[in-house]
């Protein structure tokens, strides 16, 4: 009990400067480093590449046969909650997210984990990795050794490796006029991880929210002839539904009433538990969407750096609600009313 209670004491949030998605470096950012890189090609590869950096999509799919692709993807952030065990679940679930996304089935999964060893125990350590471990195993996935390295900041995810049916992967490319949008988990998760963060009250049902998995969603979307999706996680619902909108070629109209949030998620950004990430999502999809019929507090929601978020979908599947729909490219390529 009193090693239980020495390893109780530390906050893993205090040890990272951000957590969980909020932490990745901003779209418009990260679009200015890849640009010029997303139209290399090996030589002789052994595979057609399906899915690449073109559209920034959740993971990259290549086509090894004819009748399957792999779908390969890397996810690891700061701790979001200060709970070893349930970040280590986080993580996990977060990072195989990014292959049902793309319609796949995860097989294989490899540990990322960057450990401060001078300042944090090992045995929280082992609790995230056993967290990631438990949700893998959940999930039908071998979690089977990786990659660890000396780091100032503990980071945890998964390098996760899936397959899927190359004629039927949703793509964030695909959306087309006329499709309805539908959203698999409420958002909020990033505000109630930032209140988290300051004052260490735990939210349990935002962490029922960021452990559940994506797998049935993804299958009832695949079952529905779904064709497009993507995840919603960092960049905000709005900055992934640019990313979709842009790629596609459409308009996506958003109904602000429709869209679901987490008990206490209104009284968070009341409070101002606003991360940076959030604001930074907001500044860049702004310029591309019709914000006019909302005010600064649902913009800023609707830009919430989600973690292990739900799935986007272009289509209806049972139990998700509707929040919008794509119509023909316009002015704007979101549309919020």
């Amino acid at each position: 009990m009193e090693a239980m209670a020495t390893l109780e004491s530390f906050r893993l949030t205090q040890y990272a400067h951000g957590g969980g998605c909020a932490c990745k470096i901003p779209p418009g950012e990260l679009e200015e480093v890849v640009r010029g890189l997303t139209h290399a090609r090996p030589t002789d590869p052994l595979g057609e590449l399906l899915v690449g950096l073109d559209d920034g999509d959740d993971a990259a799919a290549v086509r090894i046969d004819g009748g399957t692709a792999l779908i390969l993807t890397t996810d690891f952030f700061t701790p979001v909650i200060d709970d070893a065990y349930d970040w280590g679940r986080i993580a996990a679930t977060n990072a195989l997210s990014d292959v049902y996304a793309m319609g796949g089935r995860p097989v294989v999964a490899v540990n990322l984990l960057g450990w401060p060893r001078d300042t944090l125990p090992f045995e929280l350590a082992a609790e995230v990795l056993r967290g990631g471990l438990d949700v893998c195993g959940a999930a039908g996935t071998h979690l089977a050794g990786g990659h660890s390295v000396d780091d100032p900041e503990p980071k945890y995810g998964l390098a996760v490796t899936g397959i899927a049916d190359p004629a039927r992967l949703l793509r964030n490319d695909a959306g087309k006029p006329g499709v309805p949008l539908s959203l698999t988990k409420p958002l909020g998760i990033g505000v109630l991880n930032s209140r988290h963060k300051s004052t260490g009250e735990r939210f349990e049902h935002a962490i029922d929210a960021m452990t559940a998995l994506n797998a049935q969603a993804s299958a009832a979307a695949l079952r529905a002839g779904v064709e497009c999706a993507t995840d919603v996680t960092g960049f905000g619902l709005l900055g992934h539904l640019y990313k979709m909108a842009r790629a596609s070629g459409v308009t996506a109209v958003i109904d602000a009433a429709a869209v679901p949030y987490l008990d206490g998620a209104r009284d968070a950004l009341a409070a101002g538990y606003v991360s940076g990430g959030t604001r930074r999502n907001l500044d860049w999809v702004a310029p591309h969407t019709d914000l006019s019929a909302v005010g600064e507090d649902d913009a800023l929601l609707l830009a919430d750096a989600q973690t292990s978020g739900g799935l986007l979908i272009a289509g209806e599947i049972p139990g998700a609600p509707v929040i919008g729909e794509l119509v023909p490219r316009g002015e704007h390529t979101i549309v919020v009313r």
